[in-house]
Order: C-alpha cells, then sequence, then structure tokens
C-alpha cells in the first residue's frame, strides 16, 4: 500500500478545532512537502489563530500529521488557490506521462 499524502482544513471552536476541509495530494512524497513549505501561515501557534492547515499521510492505513501552519482568513485563501494551482499542474503534468 502506497503512503498517501493530504492536507486537512480546521478551524478553532469553542469544542476544539474540527475539520472542514481535506484536499488530496497523491503519493509524491516530495510534491506534498514542496507545496506545504510554499504555503503561507506560522508554523508555530501564537493562540490567535483560528485557522489551522496539516500536512498529513497514511502509515499503515493510519492518519500521521507531518506539519502544520496557522494562518489567518487571508492567508487560508491565497493557501487554497496556491494548492488548487499545483494539485491541477501534478495531476494535469502526471497525465500526460501515462
Amino acid at each position: 500500500m502506497k503512503t498517501q499524502y493530504y492536507i486537512l482544513l480546521s478551524l478553532k471552536t469553542p469544542a476544539g478545532f474540527e475539520y472542514f476541509g481535506q484536499f488530496e495530494l497523491g503519493n509524491d512524497k516530495d510534491a506534498a512537502n514542496t507545496l506545504f513549505i510554499n504555503l503561507e501561515g506560522d508554523p508555530e501557534p501564537d493562540g490567535r489563530a483560528v485557522l489551522h492547515i496539516d500536512q498529513m499521510e497514511t502509515v499503515d492505513a493510519l492518519p500521521v500529521k507531518i506539519n502544520t501552519k496557522c494562518c489567518t482568513l487571508d492567508e487560508l485563501a491565497s493557501n487554497i488557490k496556491i494548492i488548487a494551482r499545483e494539485t491541477f499542474r501534478l495531476k494535469n503534468l502526471r497525465n500526460l506521462d501515462e
């Protein structure tokens, strides 16, 4: 079974952080890491950040958090644009190779 990489979006609620979105990145570790590095946000929570982006992978079919970035709403909007653009690019280039 190949390791799969994905990004989870969560927001802070009175009950804690709740997930509200997910982006599948596939099984290319380098591409997933490069994408996450290029996202805006702060890796250190400052208490004010109510939005989190978690880089995840599956290990033996179990989710494992690799990295987290805390971001503002404007940073989240920019990050979603980056994720969509990069996913589109990777999927289209991968299809050309097949």
